[in-house]
């Protein structure tokens, strides 16, 4: 199984509002950087594409470092928050519903194809791949919102 390093993260100028990902593969002294946009989105659902883009772009089951700046994304997959908000119907507890669930089974789907470690990273700190990730996601955001988060929804999601 090849071991692959994988450093993400997401943006929004505005939240909601105009949104961007990014991620950088690593894997045998070479990187690939991907990123993207949406229109109208929120940085939660930025930072999960960001590692969910980059996970789908593994051809074969890896060995997965994947770092990334959000303590909500490190959070709940190290503590198994997202697979109990999935087996409890999407819901957090037994008033409040879930966050961006569609996201989070995606992620949940792609993460069963590997052995994923995942590592936080603090923000805007000098890492210099998680700085990269900021300005290509950023830079996204910007410049990019072509395609619509068709599944974002002021109402559901934040």
């Amino acid at each position: 199984m090849k071991s692959v390093v994988l450093i993400t993260d997401g943006s929004c100028l505005g939240n909601p509002g105009r949104g961007g990902w990014a991620a950088i593969l690593r894997f045998r002294g070479y990187a690939r950087e991907l990123w993207g946009a949406e229109r109208e989105t929120t940085n939660n659902r930025m930072e999960l594409m960001g590692a969910i883009v980059a996970l789908e772009a593994l051809k074969k089951t890896s060995k997965v470092v994947m770092t990334t700046d959000s303590q909500n994304l490190v959070n709940a997959m190290n503590q198994g928050w997202a697979q109990r908000w999935r087996s409890n119907g999407w819901k957090r507890n037994k008033k409040d519903k879930a966050l961006n669930p569609d996201l989070w089974e995606r992620l949940l789907r792609v993460v069963n194809k590997h052995q994923v470690t995942w590592e936080w990273v603090k923000g805007h700190s000098g890492h210099k791949e998680n700085e990269r990730c900021d300005f290509l996601a950023n830079e996204s955001a910007r410049n990019n919102p072509e395609s619509i988060d068709t599944e974002f929804d002021l109402e559901k999601n934040d």
